[in-house]
């Protein structure tokens, strides 16, 4: 099964801070924990993707590689190492040029027997779209168009940039290697080509249509599925559709991030689902049965126990919102806050009911005070 994203793990968007982070993972682990949890395998696997995320996200230098390098940029044998030499180096020269430095201390491309560097497509830029949506969209899921503008291969030239009939040059200045080196110490210091701009090579003709480029902007329309549980921060990827990779590479991803619209009369935390609902004095004296509409547009009966106070939490179970990426048999619980509505205005025969009331249960006049609940 692939792995998930981790700040999708954590509900959290790219730009959180730390402070985020924590409070996000602490609400995962909390609710996902094996002891609270005991038997549960979909829990467990959820507390430990959650640590794994946390691990990540936490820590600045493993942050900061993961969203250079994705996956690989935390694996112990990949891109990790890279990240730290990055550093290291970017540190001892002041953060100018490194990516020419890293390529000339540690092979960055292969050399072919004419001294040119051989050069792969490069993949073209990852895009990001915002899209906003309704509170219930976002617990059941739906499908937004979206329209947005990114770069395509020219059909004229195929993404080549270079006329029909035409060709490119070796570029005179870098003799093709795309980099320029001079001595700095014990270093040999390798800076890209100003000349060809790293290419290696300068289009005698360029493309009419894309001036050489290879790359024309096009709006582009997709329909994207929007699953069921997702939340504010939470993002779609959509392979190849973003930005076309110059000379022909392929294209980046498209990341779709949502914003969720608030509710009028339920919040959420997790998934889980919280309501206000007012009762009568004597309802919450007496006890009652109510009906309660629930995020389904479905009225279920709700039982208030005689003797119910003013912020007393009931709980309609598996009511909530569905775990992202499951089946609706796993939903958080719905929680009822009760609110007892003490009427402002009463007639003289209500009164006189209070008063007898009042009279024939000694309400006393003096209370002492209590202690704030645990």
């Amino acid at each position: 099964m692939a792995k998930r994203d981790y700040y999708e793990v954590l509900g959290v968007s790219k730009g959180s801070s730390i402070d985020e982070i924590k409070k996000a993972y602490r609400k995962l682990a909390v609710a996902n924990h094996p002891d609270k949890n005991p038997g549960d395998k979909a829990a467990e696997e959820r507390f430990k993707e959650a640590s794994e995320a946390y691990e990540v996200l936490s820590d600045e230098q493993k942050r900061q590689a993961y969203d250079q390098f994705g996956f690989a940029g935390v694996d112990a044998n990949g891109a990790q190492n890279y990240s730290n030499v990055y550093r290291d180096f970017s540190d001892l020269f002041g953060g100018g040029g490194f990516s020419d430095i890293f390529e000339s201390f540690f092979g960055g491309g292969m050399r072919s027997s004419r001294g040119g560097q051989q050069r792969g497509p490069a993949v073209g830029a990852n895009l990001r779209y915002d899209v906003d949506i309704d509170f219930r969209d976002a617990v059941f899921g739906t499908k937004v168009e979206i329209a947005y503008t990114h770069q395509i291969h020219c059909s004229t030239c195929s993404g080549s940039g270079v006329q029909s009939g035409s060709g490119r040059k070796v570029c005179s200045t870098c003799n093709g290697v795309g980099q320029v080196r001079r001595n700095s110490g014990f270093f040999s210091i390798a800076s890209t080509c100003p000349t060809c701009g790293g290419e290696g090579y300068l289009i005698e003709n360029p493309c009419n249509d894309c001036h050489g480029t290879g790359l024309k902007r096009k709006q582009q329309k997709l329909k994207v599925t929007i699953p069921a549980g997702v939340d504010t921060g939470n993002r779609i990827s959509i392979s190849g559709q973003g930005d076309a990779g110059p000379n022909g590479g392929p294209a980046g991803d498209l990341y779709v991030y949502v914003n969720v619209r608030p509710h009028k009369y339920f919040e959420r935390s997790g998934n889980d689902l919280y309501c206000q609902i007012p009762i009568s004095i004597t309802q919450a004296a007496l006890g009652a049965e109510i009906e309660v509409m629930t995020i389904d547009d479905v009225k279920v009966k709700v039982a208030i126990p005689a003797g119910t106070q003013n912020g007393k939490m009931l709980r309609l179970r598996n009511k909530g919102v569905p775990h992202l990426r499951s089946s609706f048999d796993q939903r958080g619980d719905m929680y009822i806050k009760i609110i007892v509505d003490v009427p402002k205005k009463l007639n003289r025969e209500a009164k006189n009911l209070l008063k007898q009331l009042s009279d024939a249960i000694g309400e006393n006049s003096s209370p002492e005070p209590v202690p704030f609940s645990e």
